[in-house]
């Protein structure tokens, strides 16, 4: 089995969602009088990090669950490495960009430094409705709806379990599912699911990730002809273009995008090179820095350009807006490389430490 890392396509796909997330945030700084339906639609790169997140989880955890191998403290204290690290730099960042603008006599919203949520948002609670305002960093929602996520996980990795002699089923499932909490969430709530945060992102991934979850076992089960992989992916990345251009309903373009994990997993397991390049993997490998700074580098940028260029407003010319969009590949290496890499590398390597002195003491006793 290969390692989660190693489905190369589905790294690098990491990249092309966090990049429609941007879109999403900063095309409409742009002054060209129009906003594309790719744009427009930008904020379901969330969802596809959502079905990515069930997927390779039970790609890397799944059998050592079934098997009795599966350690739930190990398990969440990876996750934390993986994510809190870079969360908690954004928000001081952010604060610090608000802190040093409000005493410059700028106009800063002042909800950025609500104190009144700096508490959900350092517990990575602040997508579970307990912060009263988008506050801080306000992409970090999503990664409080992963660790949502990360704690129920043993109930999905049950479930999963449990259906993977019959994965089709689990898929069913999951798409019946995803059909009716989608139109019911709407109904209830009066927006779309795929638009709640703050107050309802710990729901928004659930049907996701449920989907990443049903998809791999049906991939597990190699009832897919890895030879048609190609063809699929072809297929389902038109299909998903098209729904997007054409403004389908959120929940068929959802159920699109997981039919384009799906196979292109399989052109993976078929020994495809498809999207593997090293360049593709890499920016796949910095995309969560990328979703990370997206936003307060899009507040700093803007608000330097204005000044710089003189610009009114806060449209900004074509060529600044581009070199302001591509700045985020660097700037996600830097980050990637001097926050995000060193400090999950360090947090596991307390946590092999820990281990080895709790054995040590063990073998004492």
């Amino acid at each position: 089995m290969q390692d989660g890392a190693h489905i190369k396509p589905l790294t690098a796909l990491r990249f092309f969602a966090a990049f429609w997330v941007v879109l999403f945030h900063y095309w409409p700084k742009l002054d060209v009088g129009f906003t594309p339906a790719i744009a427009t639609k930008g904020y379901l790169g969330v969802e596809a990090f959502f079905v990515l997140s069930g997927f390779i989880l039970c790609h890397v955890y799944l059998s050592g669950f079934g098997e009795g191998r599966f350690r739930y403290g190990d398990f969440l204290w990876n996750r934390l490495a993986r994510v809190y690290p870079l969360h908690l730099a954004t928000l001081v960042g952010v604060g610090a960009m608000a802190f040093a603008g409000t005493m410059a006599g700028l106009n800063v919203d002042p909800n950025i430094l609500s104190w009144k949520a700096l508490p959900s948002n350092l517990l990575l609670v602040h997508a579970w409705g307990f912060a009263p305002v988008a506050g801080w960093n306000h992409a970090s929602w999503s990664i409080s709806a992963e660790w949502f996520a990360y704690l129920t996980f043993p109930a999905f990795a049950f479930a999963a379990w449990k259906l993977r002699a019959r994965p089709v089923v689990a898929v069913l499932g999951a798409l019946a599912f995803i059909a009716v909490i989608y139109p019911a969430f709407q109904a209830l709530a009066g927006f779309p699911l795929t638009e709640a945060t703050i107050q309802w992102g710990a729901l928004r991934i659930v049907p996701c990730f449920a989907f990443g979850c049903a998809l791999h076992a049906l991939w597990r089960s190699d009832r897919f002809p890895t030879r048609l992989s190609g063809y699929g992916a072809a297929l389902l990345g038109m299909a998903t273009l098209g729904a997007v251009q054409f403004s389908a309903p959120d929940l068929v373009i959802v159920m699109l995008l997981g039919g384009l994990i799906f196979t292109l997993a399989s052109l993976a397991k078929g020994g495809f090179e498809f999207a593997g390049q090293p360049v593709f993997v890499y920016l796949g490998e910095i995309s969560y820095s990328t979703y990370m700074i997206c936003i307060p580098w899009k507040i700093l940028a803007i608000n330097a350009a204005a000044k710089v260029f003189n610009i009114e407003g806060d449209k900004l010319p074509l060529l600044v807006w581009v070199a302001i969009v591509a700045a985020l590949i660097p700037l996600s290496a830097i980050s990637y490389h001097f926050i995000e890499n060193p400090c999950r590398e360090r947090m596991k390597t307390w946590a092999a430490g820990w281990k080895q002195r709790r054995l040590a003491l063990a073998g004492a006793a």
